[in-house]
């Protein structure tokens, strides 16, 4: 192991001081404004982005941050959930892009815990789920031309996890995800009237995930472009709630999960994530034609992908040692045309490799791993990310390019109960945390030690939230296993947390364990 440089110019300080771009929003009817969120003060905060000019401006300076902000359609305000020191319980409200005070929209509510608000594509509705003590709720209301708000209704009422709402882009319908009478992690949709509340059409696969990515681009149009996990993966499918028609896409020999990410202007083609082996690979499919092209981009992780109004392809690109940032690309061949928001610069990083190993009941768990310079066996970091219902991808990680600058090598491993690998590998953990992930975790160190890269005698342990849940179980559980651990906000007391927790993340607990600590005490004890 390497000795600990503590000078401001060492490269494991430089890498946790750079700024990334971890999300970039277009407004759908002006694609010259859009937000952006960045750490350039050395917190995640919102910025306004001229996108012609290449310029961000600082929106917001709150204490703990701004992580998500929605656009408005014509590109003049952003809304986000202004809480209090970060809790995640407050208001939501709106900032003008070219500066002004922040505006509370829903003055006159409770407060409330939310998962996101949405905005019409076309400008004339607002909507968002409010979780509480009485359940969830959906909000409607107008939205003027000379962006008056008017009154909010109460559209759609339920009692377990729910998520949404998705709004058309005339903003008459509204579809949400609904776990009620599920039971678990399985959501089917109901399109509601954003005047009315009626519902319109119900959409329910028993046994199968639903989850709702956007409604088409255009007026009057209203296929929703969706996902099912009925196949064993999550796949792409085209619903219109008032024709009441479906219609699949056809990836034929493409594996692994299949997510949108969004339309192209002329709402002729999609633009598709696949998640493989934790690996992500941009894919255009023609609805006209039924051709799908594989698109020729670097490799890493890809997220907040789009197409432009004027055809390229923008998304946010990293991998283990680059920080994030948003790069073009050809709207035909995908390949990378330049950079449009770069990140902070940083000290070359040692490259993760993919790898896989044999865990019980022949499960198959893949990880990524890096090591440092230098013949093994070397001293080992083995992380488990948080979640559970997450997938580590090639990401840029300073934490980890420090372990490997000192002599360590790093696996961060996806462990039963990680997202894209299929439904059932995510679902195999439910009801019954804290155990095959164990043993995923001892197969890790197994697999490690056989291959020369681990000294079995100096194996540490790191998570965070779930992954330090995990950290905590897997030392008391295996001890002999490991030299030690580090659990960062680790979930210790699952009874505990959920007195603590806000509604949204209370109705997911409640999915994941089956019902609440009174309904299910040995599970959670």
């Amino acid at each position: 192991m390497k000795p600990i440089n503590l000078s401001p110019e060492a490269p494991w300080r430089q890498r946790f001081t750079a700024d990334s771009i971890f999300w970039a929003e277009i407004a759908p009817q002006n694609p010259d404004r859009g937000l952006v969120a960045t750490n350039r003060t050395g917190i995640v905060q919102i910025y306004a982005w001229d996108v012609a000019a290449g310029e961000l401006r600082q929106l917001t300076d709150r204490e703990r941050g701004t992580p998500g902000a929605t656009i408005s359609a014509d590109g003049r305000h952003a809304y986000f959930l202004d809480d209090e020191r970060g809790n995640e319980i407050g208001h939501y409200a709106r900032l003008p892009l070219a500066g002004g005070p922040v505006e509370d929209i829903t003055p006159d509510l409770p407060l409330y815990n939310s998962f996101g608000l949405s905005a019409s594509a076309g400008g004339g509705r607002l909507a968002f789920m409010a979780a509480g003590p009485e359940g969830f709720q959906v909000y409607s209301a107008p939205l003027a031309a000379d962006h008056a708000i008017g009154p909010w209704q109460v559209i759609w009422r339920g009692t377990a996890l729910a998520l949404g709402p998705t709004l058309s882009h005339d903003g008459d319908l509204a579809v949400v995800e609904s776990t009620e009478g599920i039971g678990k992690l399985e959501a089917f949709f109901e399109a509601v009237d954003t005047t009315s509340g009626k519902v319109i059409a119900r959409l329910v696969e028993p046994g199968a995930n639903l989850s709702a990515a956007a409604f088409a681009p255009l007026p009057g149009d209203g296929r929703l472009l969706a996902t099912s996990s009925a196949s064993g993966f999550n796949r792409p499918f085209l619903w219109d709630p008032r024709r009441g028609t479906r219609k699949e896409i056809d990836l034929p020999g493409i594996e692994g999960d299949i997510r949108p990410a969004g339309w192209s202007p002329d709402g002729r083609r999609l633009l598709l994530t696949q998640v493989f082996q934790a690996k992500t690979t941009l894919l255009v499919a023609d609805l006209d034609s039924g051709r799908v092209d594989r698109l020729d981009h670097p490799a890493g992780t890809l997220s907040s992908a789009r197409f432009t109004a004027g055809g390229e392809i923008f998304s946010v690109w990293q991998d283990a040692a680059h920080p994030a940032r948003l790069i073009a690309l050809d709207g035909q061949t995908g390949r990378q045309t330049r950079t449009v928001l770069a990140p902070g610069q940083v000290p070359p990083g040692r490259p993760w490799r993919s790898v896989t190993f044999p865990s019980t009941d022949d499960v198959t768990i893949q990880g990524w791993l890096g090591v440092p310079e230098g013949a093994g066996p070397f001293p080992v970091i083995l992380e488990t990310h948080g979640g559970p219902t997450a997938v580590m991808t090639e990401v840029f990680s300073p934490s980890a390019q420090a372990w490997l600058d000192h002599g360590f090598a790093f696996l961060s491993i996806n462990y039963r109960g990680s997202t894209t690998f299929g439904k059932a590998f995510e679902e195999s953990i439910w009801g019954r945390l804290g155990i095959v992930e164990i043993e995923d975790m001892a197969a890790a160190r197994d697999w490690l030690v056989g291959e020369g890269v681990a000294d079995p005698n100096k194996i540490l342990l790191t998570g965070g939230s779930y992954g330090g849940y995990l950290t905590l179980q897997a030392l008391g559980r295996r001890p002999e296993l490991w030299a030690g651990g580090m659990a960062a906000v680790a979930i210790a007391d699952w009874t505990l947390m959920y007195e603590d927790l806000a509604e949204t993340l209370r109705g997911y607990m409640r999915a994941m364990f089956g019902g609440t600590p009174e309904e299910k005490p040995e599970a959670m004890r």
